[in-house]
């Protein structure tokens, strides 16, 4: 039991935070936050007796926001947030800070980004697939370019995930 406490961790930061990029697309946010994302979202799991993932989206000020996610009711990650535009499109950065233990990522894959929609009380979200563009981008305009350069291709994000906005 206590491998399994520290391996959802892991778990987590392959499966959802991916822990895909070493360099972000901004280094400084630019752009205001959209409010709509603020809120608790939910995953449901295939397993109806598991709670469901939950994604926290708080203004931590104009231009940037404090996200948590809750993968097995218990064990909550951390990252700031901001909105950004590259290859015209709009992008949140997330910079993965930790988790509940207080425990740091331990190398310097730790920024991820995602495509983001809103449809009534549905938040889909496609996270930027690191197959499709690279994973070892040196800079951020390597890793632009290699957006840019993909930005057609039906692989450049991942499969959708869907949250849906948490009755109060």
């Amino acid at each position: 039991m206590k491998a399994m406490k520290h391996l959802f961790p892991l778990l987590a930061c392959l499966l959802f935070v991916g822990c895909d990029f070493t360099v972000p697309l901004v280094e400084t946010p630019k752009l205001d936050i959209d409010k709509s994302l603020v809120g608790v979202w939910e995953k449901p799991k295939t397993d109806a007796t598991q709670p469901p993932d939950r994604l926290l989206v708080l203004p931590l000020d104009k231009q940037e926001y404090l996200v948590t996610f809750t993968g097995n009711g218990t064990d909550v990650i951390y990252a700031r947030g901001c909105l950004c535009k590259t290859a015209d499109l709009t992008l949140v950065q997330l910079k993965w800070l930790g988790n509940s233990k207080g425990e740091a990522p331990d190398d310097s894959r730790v920024y991820q980004f995602a495509s983001f929609s809103l449809s009534g009380n549905q938040l889909h979200l496609r996270l930027l697939n690191p197959e499709t563009v690279g994973r070892d981008a040196k800079s951020t305009a390597d890793l632009t370019k290699a957006i840019e350069a993909n930005k057609a291709s039906p692989a450049l994000f991942r499969e959708e995930m869907l949250f849906t906005k948490a009755k109060e």
